[in-house]
């Protein structure tokens, strides 16, 4: 295999042919568009080796494309919508190459904001486009919850990216995945512009491609600028997949981003060599962005003029245009007929979209979150009992067998993470021991050391198919997440993004928590952040039992789950249960009381599930009678029963491992005091441990985190108020 320096090709059509040399046929001075002039000082194209049908094809859909730009802005002026437009003109060769190139109801395309074209060219009506771009309800990618501009049409897996700029690219990444691993024969195209490739997770994704060989087609649309941004302050090579040269299996293409012919080769070239299985590619292509950024930039701020007079000398429509006609191809009077019937296009279908509705604003409500499994009983914990020789298990042991389990009874379940499928070793804690023995290497595989990526790609292989499930392990300790926060916000609005038409089902497994003097980046407890973001599920079991419950509801369901793992747990012996039933399921949401008492109530989850019992079994010499419930899932969280309970009561205590401040007992004292002021006899109480980082010595540790002496403090308050 050559390096991948020697794999870089300068242009795709200076292979075949002269698309990038001057034609020999003299220049038109100037060519009508829709009654427009414009000057054609720039070459004109080479059309060699195209049928006459594919350019006037080409060519209604490029000129159609560039009067939809028109009308998007006009729609601002008039405030009528398309609040949010980024301009396409002079990124038209590529373009329009990438959307005819890919196969609707086959191949994967992740766009970006800008790629209108693209997405015209890919399958999408003049009648969606204008939909989306005035966020009507009839928008198909996502009926008006996503910004305007951000085109998709999932049921030709033409996908609905997101804001967050090109972070698309892992999910591209994670769907090739998914077409190595079932053989497939689909190619995934990823559209960015040049700034993405600034980003971190750009080059993870990039990386993750290469080392596994991935169908995927990275396609960088280089108009030199990011915002107002100029290329030389964000990459030392003005041909940004210059950066990626060192990546062997990578094939890099560069051609003329104007220029439809030459981006219809280099993307041939890139879909040929990555359906041969020797790695993904990647085509830059050189565009000008004619326009401003956006309609909220000015770029005039920015350019000079004579920067702007020579992008506009290089426009690809008139050249385009004049190319025709000078290869005898199109008369003027039949491209003047063409232009006119798309303008008569545009005109009906702005006059049939305009009148329909826009969301219901009732609506938003719908779609945070897909229903959990099918046939999920929520009688289940109670009426399933395990039988008479079921094994005794210790909570580590108890996840690793719902793992098993889920294994075998989907085949299209996966795991993987940091260290999940190294030899012998197979989970710092263990916790994985003997999935990959099981299941094998295509199932069961390690990650790099790159958070985002492990969730940006579990979130692209379950878009292959919907019967996939990913299990990965976000992070060898909770603490290391954060770099992954990013896809994870992906996650959780990707089902209410799309109107629900797709939902990653992804459980997201964490080792968290202290008690085992680990000290920074190794105690910490996230599921305070977790529980704020709409659209995602966070389980804390702390038993056996719970912890098989609970995975296999996670995984059979569709959604992401956050599903936290208090480490300490693992081989804590008063964790174990024995194995339930295979019907044995909890229902997200779903509390359970541990301890029953009528002196006052403890809320609690995780380790402090343990340390609150300890501490009711103190409180009991003193005949303060507590009872216990382990919320068990935080969200959503059970407020039906711990109200019924806190009314019986009179007093409630909130006790949890992670800080007071800003922890999640905040909300549960809040809902308390707020729907049951009424029934209490005391204020709702707080306890957790220290606002500080955790200590590693001993000493810190015991003095920082949550302890029994701490619950029992707080409990003997609130029931002598």
């Amino acid at each position: 295999m050559a390096k991948s320096g020697k794999k870089t090709t300068q242009s795709s059509a200076a292979v075949k042919g002269a698309a990038n040399k001057p034609s020999t046929a003299a220049p038109a001075k100037s060519a009508s568009v829709n009654g427009g002039v414009s000057k054609q000082a720039a070459p004109l194209f080479s059309l060699d080796g195209f049928k006459k049908s594919t350019l006037l094809e080409w060519y209604q859909l490029q000129h159609l494309g560039r009067r939809l730009d028109e009308k998007a802005a006009n729609y601002l002026k008039m405030a009528k919508g398309w609040s949010y437009h980024a301009p396409f003109a002079g990124h038209d060769g590529i373009q329009l190459a990438l959307g005819k190139i890919f196969r609707p109801g086959k191949d994967f395309l992740f766009p970006y904001y800008r790629d209108m074209l693209t997405s015209l060219a890919a399958g999408l009506t003049v009648e969606e486009i204008i939909a989306n771009g005035l966020s009507k309800d009839a928008d198909v990618a996502g009926g008006g919850r996503h910004m305007s501009n951000h085109f998709a049409k999932i049921d030709i897996r033409l996908q609905n990216t997101s804001s967050c700029t090109g972070n698309h690219c892992q999910h591209a990444a994670g769907t090739a995945r998914s077409i190595k691993k079932y053989g497939g024969d689909e190619v995934v195209y990823c559209s960015t512009g040049d700034s993405t490739t600034a980003e971190g997770y750009y080059y993870e994704a990039v990386n993750g491609a290469d080392r596994e060989k991935l169908p995927v087609v990275f396609v960088i649309q280089n108009n030199k600028y990011g915002i107002s941004v100029p290329i030389r302050d964000q990459s030392f090579n003005p041909d940004v997949c210059d950066n990626f040269s060192g990546f062997t299996n990578l094939k890099i293409i560069k051609c003329d981003g104007r220029n439809p012919m030459d981006s219809w080769r280099a993307l041939e070239a890139a879909r040929d060599y990555v359906l041969s299985g020797a790695g993904p590619a990647m085509v830059h292509a050189d565009c000008d962005r004619i326009g401003s950024h956006s309609n909220s930039d000015n770029h005039e701020l920015y350019r000079t003029p004579e920067d702007l007079e020579a992008m506009r000398q290089r426009d690809p429509l008139p050249r385009m245009r004049a190319s025709l006609i000078a290869a005898g191809h199109a008369t003027e009077k039949e491209l003047l007929a063409i232009e006119e019937a798309n303008k008569k296009a545009i005109f009906a279908a702005a006059d049939a979209v305009e009148p329909l509705p826009d969301p219901d604003p009732a609506s938003y409500s719908q779609f945070v979150l897909p229903e959990p499994v099918v046939g999920l009983d929520d009688q289940s914990e109670f009426t399933i009992q395990p039988a008479a020789d079921a094994p005794i298990l210790t909570f580590r042991e108890g996840i690793n067998t719902a793992l098993h389990e889920e294994f075998r009874r989907n085949p299209n379940t996966f795991l993987f993470g940091q260290d999940v499928a190294s030899f012998k070793k197979q989970g710092i804690f263990n916790v994985c021991k003997g999935m990959l023995d099981e299941f094998g290497n295509d199932r069961v595989f390690n990650g790099p050391i790159a958070e985002d990526f492990i969730v940006g790609t579990a979130n692209g292989m379950t878009r292959y198919r919907d019967d996939i499930r990913v299990v990965i392990e976000g992070a060898e300790f909770a603490d290391y997440f954060w770099p992954a926060m990013e896809q994870l916000l992906e996650c959780t609005h990707d089902y209410w993004r799309t109107k629900g038409q797709f939902s990653p089902a992804v459980v997201i497994r964490l080792a968290s928590g202290g008690y085992i003097q680990g000290g920074l980046y190794h105690s910490q407890n996230l599921e305070a952040t977790f529980t704020t973001l709409p659209g995602l599920r966070v389980v804390m079991p702390a038993f056996a039992d719970d912890a098989v419950g609970l995975m296999r509801t996670a995984i059979r369901s569709r959604g992401t789950t956050m599903y936290l793992e208090p480490k300490f747990l693992y081989n804590y012996r008063p964790t174990s249960a024995p194995l339930p039933a295979e019907g044995y399921m909890i229902p997200f949401g779903r509390a359970r009381v541990r301890r029953p008492g009528t002196s006052l109530t403890i809320v609690t989850y995780g380790n402090a599930v343990h340390l609150s019992l300890q501490a009711a079994d103190q409180l009991a010499a003193e005949g303060i009678d507590c009872e216990v419930i382990d919320l068990r899932s935080l969200a959503p969280w059970d407020k039906e029963m711990v109200f019924e309970h806190v009314r019986k009561t009179g007093r409630c205590l909130v006790a949890h491992e992670d800080k007071v401040v800003g922890g999640f007992g905040g909300e549960v004292a809040s809902s308390v005091t707020e729907e049951l002021f009424r029934y209490l006899d005391a204020p709702v109480m707080r306890v957790g441990s220290k606002f500080t980082p955790v200590g590693f010595a001993k000493s810190l540790e015991k003095a920082i985190l949550l302890s029994i002496d701490d619950v029992v403090d707080a409990a003997r308050s609130l029931a002598r108020f």
